[in-house]
């Protein structure tokens, strides 16, 4: 049995049963446990992807709409349940936001898969570099948003180091 008490200054006090004491840094972050389909993100990019495809775009001729807006909702639309089913089957073993290596793998994998595979195998299908563009910018906007809890806590503790 062990009971964790915070000090003021960030550090936690671990007292073990037999009375010893350990100290730990406290390194200034929790990382919450992903929720998967559960996401915020997830269930945004989700309803936007139904609301574009069926609500706005056959009613605007916005290209950008038309032919890039869902794209740019390709990783927090379909990394999540990828990671989730990968949890199930024990292949991933954190339930921490998507890494920035897991990002850019599956940014890779499906650029290659729906720009130049896909359009070989399915007659309606196109190429398209920018979509791959527009795959990199919504895998970075959403793997900032994901791990903005590190990045702001790492900042913290910059800003603190520059101040001592």
């Amino acid at each position: 049995m062990c009971d964790v008490v915070q000090s003021s200054s960030h550090d936690s006090l671990l007292q073990t049963a037999r009375s010893r004491r350990i100290w730990l840094r406290n390194h200034g972050f929790v990382v919450k446990k992903f929720r998967y389909l559960g996401d915020g993100l997830f269930l945004i990019s989700c309803f936007l992807y139904a609301l574009n495809r069926w609500g706005i775009k056959p009613h605007v001729h916005n290209a950008f709409m038309r032919f890039h807006f869902n794209d740019m909702l390709l990783m927090p639309a379909a990394l999540p349940p990828l990671l989730w089913m990968q949890r199930r089957l024990r292949l991933r073993t954190t339930d921490e936001p998507p890494t920035w290596g897991e990002i850019a793998l599956y940014t890779v994998f499906w650029s290659i898969l729906f720009e130049v595979i896909g359009p070989h195998l399915l007659r309606r299908a196109t190429g398209d570099p920018w979509d791959v563009v527009v795959y990199v910018i919504g895998g970075i906007g959403a793997g900032l948003w994901w791990n903005r809890r590190k990045i702001f806590a790492r900042h913290a503790r910059m800003a603190g180091a520059h101040e001592l």
